[in-house]
C-alpha cells in the first residue's frame, strides 16, 4: 500500500488531522488515541524526502529518488507508530487492522523478503534494577518458547534484527548470585549487547535511565529513549483474518507473568540454566517444551 492510502484508513478509523513531513513520512495528530506516526521504514530516503527541493534539484536527482523509492516500497515496510495506549483501549486497533488488510496490506508471510515485525513497547511496573532484572530473566527463559510459540518466519530469523542474546550473557544474567545494581546492569548489557538487534532490545529503557552511558557504547540515533521494554520478536500477519495483536500480547503476558513470581522465576531460571549446562547442550532436550510447566495455562 502507499502511504496516502494508509494515512486515509487511519484518519477514517481515528480521527484527527494528517501532517505531511514528506512523501515518505506524516504524522496523525489529535486521532482518538492521540499522536500517531507514519512512516516508510527507510532512513535515507526519509532524509532525501527531508532535504528534497523541487525547484533546485536537478533531474537526474529526482529520477534516481524516485527509482529508489520504487525498490524500496517492494521491500520496505510502512510503519505505524502509535502513542502509549492503556490496555483498556488497544480493542480500537482492531478495526483499523481489518481495514488495512481489506485494503491490501501484506504481511511477513506473504513474500519471502518480508522480514516485518510488530514492536510491542511494554510500560514496566518501576524502573529499579531488580524488576529490570526479572523481566529480563523472564525473557531469557521464555526466548525459545516465544519463538516457537509466534512462529517467528524464517526470513526475520536470518536477519540480524532480532538476534538472540549471546550465551555467555545468558548464563550471567541467569546466575542465581548476579545481584547488580542499575550501572552495573547497564554496563553489563552494552559490552554484550551494544546494537538494537534484539528481540528483547532495552537500550531504549536503558537510555531513559542513564543516556550518557549508554550513548558511550553505541553510536545510533536511532535510539529513542522511553521508560518501557522494546519488544521485537513477533510477526506482523496484518493480512491473515485469523491474526491479531490479541495473540502476542498474550504470550507476551507470559513473561510478565514469571517476571512477577519471585519462586516461579528461580525454578524456571535454574532449570533452564541446567538445560544450557547440559553435555549437548540442550541438543537432544526440548527447552519450549520442558518450560511449559511455567506458563499460566489460562493464557495459552
Amino acid at each position: 500500500m502507499d502511504i496516502e492510502s494508509i494515512a486515509g484508513i487511519m484518519l477514517s478509523e481515528l480521527g484527527g488531522e494528517a501532517e505531511v513531513i514528506s512523501p515518505y513520512e506524516q504524522i496523525l495528530r489529535d486521532s482518538s488515541l492521540g499522536t500517531f506516526g507514519l512512516e516508510l521504514d527507510y532512513g535515507y530516503l526519509k532524509q532525501l524526502g527531508r532535504e528534497r527541493n523541487i525547484e533546485e534539484d536537478s533531474d537526474l536527482e529526482q529520477f534516481g529518488e524516485a527509482l529508489l523509492k520504487l525498490v524500496a516500497e517492494q521491500l520496505v515496510p510502512h510503519e505505524i507508530v502509535s502513542p502509549p495506549i492503556a490496555m483498556g483501549d488497544l480493542w480500537q486497533l482492531g478495526d483499523l487492522l481489518q481495514r488495512l488488510r481489506q485494503a491490501g496490506a501484506k504481511g511477513t508471510r506473504h513474500a519471502a523478503v518480508y522480514a516485518f515485525g510488530l514492536h510491542l513497547n511494554p510500560e514496566l511496573p518501576d524502573l529499579e534494577a531488580p524488576t529490570i532484572l526479572a523481566y529480563m530473566r523472564s525473557f531469557l527463559c521464555l526466548y525459545e518458547w516465544l519463538v516457537e510459540r509466534e512462529q517467528v518466519d524464517l526470513s526475520r530469523r536470518i536477519t540480524p534484527y532480532i538476534d538472540p542474546f549471546p550465551r555467555k550473557y545468558v548464563t550471567r544474567v541467569l546466575d542465581a548470585d548476579y545481584s547488580p545494581d542499575l550501572p552495573l546492569l547497564i554496563d553489563d548489557y552494552l559490552k554484550f549487547n551494544a546494537t538494537r538487534n534484539r528481540a528483547l532490545d532495552m537500550l531504549p529503557l536503558f537510555s531513559h535511565l542513564d543516556a550518557p552511558r549508554v550513548r558511550a557504547a553505541v553510536d545510533d540515533d536511532r535510539v529513542n529513549p522511553r521508560p518501557t521494554l522494546h519488544y521485537r520478536l513477533p510477526n506482523c500477519q496484518v493480512d491473515e483474518g485469523n491474526w491479531s495483536l490479541a495473540s502476542p500480547w498474550r504470550n507476551w503476558l507470559q513473561v510478565e507473568a514469571l517476571a512477577s513470581d519471585e519462586r516461579r522465576l528461580a525454578l524456571a531460571c535454574r532449570a533452564y540454566r541446567q538445560h544450557l549446562d547440559s553435555p549437548a547442550g540442550g541438543l537432544f532436550r526440548d527447552w519450549p517444551e520442558g518450560v511449559s510447566r511455567w506458563l499460566l495455562p489460562e493464557l495459552l
